[in-house]
């Protein structure tokens, strides 16, 4: 009987919580090792850019840049996708190339103005 109860607080415990869903980005998750396409990354990588103006980590004139550069490099856990995004309307000179980085198959790494 005790067993009984337990479960069945569980489970209607389980049925009112509320469901995990993922963020605006979630589109950009990838599972395997199928390389994404160029297309895919830079769509990808501009949600990300998106993002990054939206909480202010990076100036509203990036919104409207599109990726310079695409490309395939060797990285620390073998080859991924490097994107390069070139800003002039930026004041500091060294941060008007932004580097963003992605896995084969399309996984966001990381972005910075360093390009390592």
């Amino acid at each position: 009987m005790k067993n009984a109860l337990i479960a069945t607080i569980v489970l209607s415990a389980a049925a009112w919580a509320p469901a995990a869903y993922a963020d605006k980005g979630g589109s950009c998750h990838f599972h395997g090792s199928k390389a994404a396409t160029e297309s895919v990354v830079a769509g990808c990588a501009d949600q990300r850019k998106q993002a990054l103006v939206k909480a202010g980590k990076l100036d509203a004139t990036w919104a409207a840049v599109a990726p310079e550069k695409v490309e395939t490099v060797d990285g620390k856990k073998g080859k991924e996708w490097k994107l390069t995004f070139k800003n002039p309307a930026v004041a500091d000179a060294s941060k008007q190339t932004l580097y963003m980085f992605y896995s084969l198959p399309g996984n966001f790494i990381a972005a910075n103005f360093t390009g390592q």
